[in-house]
């Protein structure tokens, strides 16, 4: 980042309730998707955590989520009556018009987290936990290709609005700078169209999230056969869905993932320059948080 984008550092105290503000969500999440059947997994950092931990990785701030296309959609519509809008959020671009990622997030209300470089955006913030939606990948060679550039240009093309102001490179602020002129509606729409048209083959080998980035060795998409079986996982005392074949998707992404990193290698990627958090709730404490 450039030199003049500070961020702050949580106390360990701190980084522990955000870490329960986010594990309300979790629940929350957990609760619809088991009630009406829609099947999901912990994703990244927060399935890692539930393996080697039991919980959120000490040091990470961050939850994630993975699901299919059909059942986000299922779950966003079910939401509408059934998720606790006083305290929780459902944020994609339909919900937020300012919101320009190209996967939703369940925020926390009453809390705050805005990330270093992103304090010009005006879409909602707080404390939130990131719901990755995978769509159908090409199945032909020649398609993946053109559907993991496509992928590339959109997901930057988003993010040119952050990028303008904090990638380290001049010449690229400038490419950044000119990106963001395009507007994103018409981004979203190109990327909703690519998704309908790939998702009209519901067998497809692969699945990915268009709009973020993949694990060098998952490029072009997961195995969309890690879905016909999950598995419960204990997390911070409750119970959440994960691949069963967990072994060999932590492996193909963090190698020796049972091995925790140095203690200079464990930081935050999610820097911020300001946060508000609250007390957990009457369910966590009820937990023993």
């Amino acid at each position: 980042m450039k030199s003049d984008i500070q961020s702050i550092e949580l106390s360990t105290d701190e980084l522990r309730k955000m870490q329960m503000n986010m594990l309300e969500m979790l629940i929350e999440f957990d609760r619809i998707c088991r009630k009406h059947d829609i099947k999901y997994s912990l994703d990244g950092g927060t399935f890692l955590g539930a393996v080697r931990h039991k919980g959120f990785i000490p040091w990470d701030p961050d939850a994630d989520i993975v699901i299919l296309r059909k059942d986000y959609e299922k779950f966003k519509m079910i939401c509408k009556k059934e998720l606790n809008h006083s305290i929780f959020f459902l944020q994609d671009y339909e919900t937020d018009r300012y919101y320009r990622w190209g996967y939703a997030r369940m925020l926390r209300r009453g809390t705050s987290y805005v990330r270093a470089g992103h304090e010009h955006l005006q879409s909602q913030n707080g404390v939130f936990i990131d719901i990755f939606t995978l769509d159908s990948v090409p199945d032909s060679s020649v398609g993946r290709i053109v559907h993991k550039f496509l992928c590339f240009c959109i997901r930057k093309s988003l993010w040119s609005e952050v990028g303008k102001k904090v990638h380290p490179n001049p010449f690229f602020r400038v490419v950044y700078r000119a990106l963001s002129k395009i507007s994103k509606d018409r981004l979203f729409y190109l990327r909703d169209e690519i998704a309908r048209i790939c998702n009209k083959n519901d067998n497809s080998l692969l699945v990915r999230h268009m709009c973020s980035p993949h694990p060098k060795k998952h490029s072009y998409g997961f195995p969309r056969e890690l879905f016909y079986s999950l598995s419960d996982y204990e997390f911070e005392g409750y119970e959440f869905w994960g691949f069963t074949n967990f072994d060999w998707y932590l492996k193909s992404i963090y190698d020796d993932y049972m091995t925790p990193p140095t203690e200079e290698k464990r930081t935050s990627h999610i820097p911020c320059s300001s946060y508000s958090l609250i007390e957990p709730s009457e369910l966590m404490r009820s937990k023993g948080n």
